[in-house]
């Protein structure tokens, strides 16, 4: 229903989407602030289904040795939807500061790396987020869904501010107060392992009910306001954009 939603707005004309940029951020959601950077490391790992049970306990030993007074979210994630060429699990967590996340790898290294000598893949990245928020308490078996986006070449240098602040936060604010939402953020990459054009959407929901809640929240949200089509049309190439489902163990501080 979402794909539908965008793809339809995408068609909107140029003339209009020049409109919606040229209304000022401040006076389209002046209450929308940029919060204070936060990181997040992912640890992405191909484990052969023979090793999940080594790989389960190396996640249980991993979170344990975590330096959590530093962090405020970690957990673990298992995809729902396998890729070919994509990860089976992931670990994470995130803090306030490079320094926090990356203090943490050190110690993830130390009790996975048994494990990861016998994945068939591995990779790392490093996020920054300056839209977000969550509640505080552990989740078991929550979802959650990522998109990656890629920015059109003529969008505005300031394109994902502008849209976290105009649609995503208004709309994930209302959905993490009902409680669908876990957590949400809004992401790009500080280092670049990736192309700098793209950034994540991601949100955490306990159940699987919460998915069909927040992406129809989306679609009506899309539907009912005539300038968040055009707006995301203008700075998105929403054909290239991917998605990804995981079930979820995460605790946020």
């Amino acid at each position: 229903m979402i794909d539908t939603v965008w793809t339809v707005f995408a068609g909107a004309s140029s003339l209009v989407m020049a409109a919606v940029w040229a209304t000022p951020a401040s006076a389209q959601s002046a209450k929308v602030e940029e919060r204070p950077p936060m990181y997040t490391m992912i640890s992405s790992w191909v484990i052969p289904r023979a090793q999940l049970s080594e790989l389960e306990k190396a996640l249980v030993d991993t979170n344990k040795a975590l330096p959590v007074s530093s962090l405020i979210g970690y957990g673990a994630d298992e995809t729902v939807l396998h890729q070919t060429e994509g990860s089976t699990h992931r670990v994470w967590w995130s803090g306030m500061s490079m320094a926090a996340v990356l203090n943490a790898l050190e110690e993830v290294l130390k009790i996975s790396a048994p494990v990861l000598n016998r994945a068939t893949n591995h990779w790392d990245g490093i996020f920054v987020s300056r839209f977000y928020n969550w509640h505080s308490g552990s989740s078991h078996g929550a979802y959650t869904q990522l998109t990656s986006f890629k920015l059109n070449a003529g969008a505005p240098d300031d394109a994902v501010e502008s849209l976290s602040k105009n649609i995503f936060v208004p709309l994930f604010e209302k959905l993490l107060a009902d409680g669908t939402l876990i957590e949400y953020e809004v992401d790009v990459q500080p280092e670049h392992t990736e192309a700098p054009d793209i950034f994540w959407i991601s949100f955490i929901t306990a159940k699987a009910e919460g998915l069909d809640k927040a992406n129809a929240a989306i679609a009506e949200a899309f539907n009912t306001n005539p300038l968040f089509g055009p707006a995301f049309a203008s700075a998105v190439n929403f054909a290239v954009h991917r998605d990804y489902l995981y079930r979820t163990e995460a605790t946020y501080r």
